[in-house]
């Protein structure tokens, strides 16, 4: 059992007019030549693209299913035994600081009358008592439609489907029927589905003008020519511009999320550059030393562009993990993610090739500073490089103390890692959103006049269909007693029987905000306990539903799955490393650094949002619990993007390593010509993650914040420390597989060196 022989070294820099071999190679090469139909193939491309999109698109909503669950279940006995208390409710807050509503008694009624007459509402309640009815404080805990000092109110609007499946129109009719209100100076706000429905439709210009910005910045100062600069943006905004344009007319057939553009755009973009960035270094180099432009890309493509390619189809794949939770919300999401993967992928492989194609020798034309060969002072192709270079001198230094190095980024990540022992998962509520949002208002209005858990409450549901009519009276004053003064909720209303009789439906309210952890424990002690100690000896089944309890549900699917969708991106991408090198201590060694990196971010979001460091700087308002799917999207989108940079550089330590058979001079060389180029596209790629940070969107700015701080963890700790040092003390054993994994294992070959 020994380690992959190397070859011998190549004699030279090839330089036949002859297209280079292999698909790839013959692909750049045909498109370096053939720039003018690639460029017009692309341009039809987007213009049907984006016709397509205006013609046929579909909206995006967060609507979402939890089948089997109890509050799916609870939600259907409701809708089944009275349709008008079932469906999905949405609110409107009235609020006047100056006199009771009770004065705008006409107004309110006639904006009541008119939302009953909408499409798709099946009930509006109206909150004001009959004429003539004294409004009497409770003096605890209120739980009707009208606050004690008769100047709040909300109308409780019931719909037949998702009101954020409903469009941005559909709050013209809404609007309409408040204007009386309105015009009687009454304060109106939207609240629960119906303000997520209102709220400003995502706008993503600004992000992408600053992370553009950024790039250019960072690519002129990298490369040091403003056509070397634009190429990757150039190509990476049309891949994203496409993969955009068909994740819209996916969206006319199946439900994504509303985040799914923002987060499409943001991998879109980071992915795009880099992989341009990959390609175009490589062929830059071989323009220098002379060789053919057209034949200097399609040797590009025939070594990065097989890089390229591994790597996309990692970021792909761990992706497409996500479908393992069984929750297609957040399947979706990877869909909506892998999109502009995908057309990114097909902008590296072929848009690249012929715009250097165009550009020609000129690739170095209106320089801002002289520009510099692919490694700091080694040659590119060479197998050691030189002693002068920087990055040469920083890899030797890695090679005397490797120990040091990799006690100092276990140490490091260990520290940002440490917030995550503390992590909570839970729903971001509408509290957090800025004050400009009409769900904020409604929020803070429905919190100062009725307490925080008003916001949130609790529907709950007992099926009595198969009690006995004679035994009903009992289980009715059992469940009562049950839901008296239960630990956590302000107040539980007394169970009320449907039309029909079969179901008794009360309405809890939790002492605290619906994403307070104390509210999540309520739910799980309704369900649990109370209930099922409620209805213990009979037939009847208790259920809590509504939105906190669903929202509830879906946070415990996601954190029982979580570990599976770990388990399962893992070894995939262990799988996809030892296809590609043919090295069980190398795929060890590439999955379980990716996975340091993510707890690092992890640590970071935890440390932001949850324990508030830095999170009001960011426009959230207090502390938030995690949002329940961000760490599975992190995981996956992270682990993807970590295998780029792996990738790339484990090809040309592979690369080196066949050419030399010296393990400790290939990790050298290999960081010398690549730290320039990884740290050019780890600083592209948090700034485009970053540039997020500004959307109102919580949800974004925790992904912003969680990417970003994992490409610059990976890019720094876990490529310039970890991955030099460990594969300095593994050296030859890296490489090594047994003699039966290494018949059975395809020669995938990343680099183009079999060809």
């Amino acid at each position: 059992m020994t380690p992959q022989r190397p070859v011998p070294p190549d004699a030279g820099p090839r330089r036949s007019p002859a297209p280079p071999a292999g698909l790839l190679g013959r692909t750049g090469h045909w498109c370096a030549r053939h720039f003018v139909v690639v460029i017009v193939l692309w341009l039809v491309a987007l213009g049907g693209a984006q016709a397509l999109e205006r013609a046929f698109g579909g909206k995006y909503s967060d609507n979402f299913a939890l089948p089997s669950t109890p509050s799916q279940e609870g939600a259907d006995v409701l809708k089944a035994h009275d349709p008008a208390a079932g469906g999905y409710s949405g609110q409107v807050v009235l609020h006047d600081a100056s006199k009771p509503l009770t004065g705008f008694g006409g107004q309110v009624g006639q904006t009541v009358t008119d939302l009953r007459k909408l499409p798709h509402v099946l009930s509006a309640q109206n909150p004001l008592p009959p004429p003539g009815t004294p409004v009497k404080p409770t003096g605890g805990p209120n739980t009707g439609p009208l606050s004690d000092d008769g100047k709040t109110a909300y109308i409780t609007v019931r719909f037949d489907t998702p009101p954020s499946t409903l469009g941005a129109s559909y709050l013209d009719g809404v609007d309409r029927a408040v204007q009386p209100l309105r015009t009687a100076g009454v304060q109106v706000e939207y609240g629960g589905p119906l303000g997520e429905l209102a709220r400003p439709k995502p706008d993503d210009r600004l992000s992408e003008l600053i992370g553009f910005g950024v790039a250019i910045l960072v690519l002129l100062i990298g490369f040091g020519s403003v056509i070397a600069a634009a190429l990757p943006l150039v190509t990476a905004l049309a891949g994203v511009a496409i993969g955009l344009s068909v994740l819209a007319l996916l969206a006319a057939a199946f439900t994504f999320a509303t985040v799914s553009p923002t987060l499409a755009t943001m991998i879109g973009l980071g992915v795009g550059i880099d992989y341009a960035l990959f390609l175009l270094t490589r062929h830059r180099q071989h323009v220098m030393d002379g060789m053919d432009p057209a034949q200097s890309a399609g040797r590009a493509m025939a070594t990065s562009g097989r890089a390229v390619l591994v790597s996309g189809c990692t970021v792909i794949v761990a992706l497409m993990g996500l479908w393992v939770s069984g929750v297609s919300f957040i399947g979706k999401l990877g869909v909506a993610a892998a999109t502009t993967v995908v057309s990114a992928v097909l902008a590296a492989l072929t848009l690249v090739p012929a715009l250097l194609g165009l550009v020609g020798s000129r690739i170095d034309a209106l320089r801002v500073r002289t520009p510099v060969a692919e490694g700091d002072g080694g040659s590119a192709e060479g197998g050691g490089g030189s002693a002068q270079g920087t990055w040469h001198r920083y890899a030797r230094r890695v090679e005397r103390r490797p120990w040091w190095f990799l006690a100092a980024g276990v140490v490091t990540i260990a520290v940002l890692t440490v917030p995550l022992l503390s992590i909570r998962l839970g729903h971001i509520g509408d509290g957090a959103d800025p004050e400009s949002f009409t769900d904020r208002r409604a929020y803070d209005l429905v919190s100062q006049a009725f307490g925080p858990g008003a916001n949130g409450p609790l529907t709950v549901v007992v099926d009595q269909s198969r009690v006995p009519a004679a035994d009903r009276p009992a289980l009715a004053d059992k469940v009562t007693k049950a839901l008296t003064n239960v630990p956590g909720a302000a107040t539980v209303t007394p169970p009320k029987p449907t039309p029909d009789g079969d179901v008794l439906v009360a309405t809890a309210f939790s002492a605290a905000a619906p994403q307070d952890a104390s509210t999540t424990d309520l739910v799980n002690r309704l369900k649990d306990d109370t209930l099922p100690q409620a209805v213990s000896g009979t037939a009847a089944h208790g259920y809590v539903t509504g939105t906190t309890a669903t929202q509830v549900d879906f946070v415990d699917i996601l954190a029982a799955r979580l570990p599976l969708i770990i388990a399962a991106v893992v070894a995939l991408a262990f799988l996809i490393v030892l296809v590609v090198f043919h090295g069980i201590l190398v795929a060890l060694k590439a999955a379980a650094l990716n996975v340091l990196s993510i707890g690092a971010s992890y640590g970071v979001v935890v440390a932001v949002f949850q324990w508030g460091w830095g999170g009001p700087a960011l426009g959230v308002a207090g502390t938030v619990p995690i949002e329940s799917y961000v760490p599975m999207m992190m995981f996956a989108i992270v682990f993807g993007l970590s295998m780029d940079y792996e990738i790339f550089l484990l090809s040309r330590i592979h690369e080196a390593w066949l050419r030399t058979g010296n393990a400790k001079d290939s990790v050298a060389h290999a960081l010398e010509i690549t730290a320039r180029v990884i740290t050019c596209a780890a600083l592209i790629m948090v700034s485009v993650f970053a540039a997020f940070i500004v959307s109102d969107n919580i949800v974004v700015k925790m992904l912003a914040v969680g990417l970003a701080v994992s490409v610059l963890v990976d890019a720094t700790v876990v490529r310039l420390l970890l991955v030099p040092a460990v594969m300095t003390l593994l050296g030859r054993s890296a490489w090594w597989t047994p003699a039966w994994l290494e018949r059975l294992l395809p020669n995938v070959d990343a680099e183009g060196t079999r060809e």
